[in-house]
């Protein structure tokens, strides 16, 4: 199966709202396995024991294949669906959102909870950034120094520079979105009157912040 292109978060994230005296820490979290998320949610309720609650949701693999949510005791569908929600809206996998709660003594109803644990993870995703991780194709590049100034400018900005080395001539590494990477190699040819052309090394992903 082909890599596919998907969207996550770009590092952890916290934020707090208050409703009706209860108090919402709503944080997001990148997580590329089942076990970190599992890691991380531990941690958090290592940290909070004496939470109210600390609801979940997670959408793990390039497909969301991996999904799992908690309401941890809140009223069924009140929690850790909305939260689910909230991730699948902004279509984002590889992502952790934990909800802890500490009651105020005021009880919102189940829309009230809804509308809280939604908007906390909504919140603390959009504090965390997004970004688009796409395939990409791995391209080695020998280029000679004579040609190399008419190159570089070029590469750098049609593809991810991984690693460059100057010996005999310049030995780059670089990524190239997997769309873009036949336009790429025909420019890098024609650009160097057919002295350099791109060598395959694989596959990879490049991280484009949203």
């Amino acid at each position: 199966m082909s890599m596919a292109a998907y969207r996550t978060v770009k590092a952890p994230a916290e934020v707090e709202i208050i409703i009706q005296k209860s108090r919402f820490i709503g944080r997001c979290f990148p997580a590329g396995s089942e076990a970190e998320a599992l890691a991380i949610l531990a941690d958090i309720r290592k940290k909070h024991w004496d939470a109210s609650h600390n609801c979940y949701a997670y959408r793990i693999g390039e497909r969301a294949d991996c999904a799992r949510y908690s309401d941890d005791g809140e009223p069924g569908g009140t929690a850790g669906l909305p939260m689910m929600e909230a991730l699948k809206n902004r279509d984002l996998t590889d992502t952790l959102a934990v909800v802890t709660r500490y009651f105020g003594g005021v009880l919102l109803g189940a829309g009230g909870l809804v509308r809280a644990y939604s908007r906390a993870a909504s919140e603390a995703s959009t504090a965390a950034g997004l970004v688009d991780v796409l395939p990409a194709l791995r391209y080695s590049l020998a280029i000679d120094y004579g040609r190399y100034g008419a190159l570089e400018g070029f590469v750098r900005e049609a593809a991810q520079v991984e690693d460059i080395q100057f010996g005999a001539d310049v030995r780059i590494l670089a990524l190239v979105e997997t769309e873009k990477a036949e336009a790429f190699c025909k420019a890098v040819i024609e650009r160097s009157d057919g002295r350099c052309r791109p060598a395959p090394e694989g596959e990879g992903r490049i991280r484009r912040d949203i």
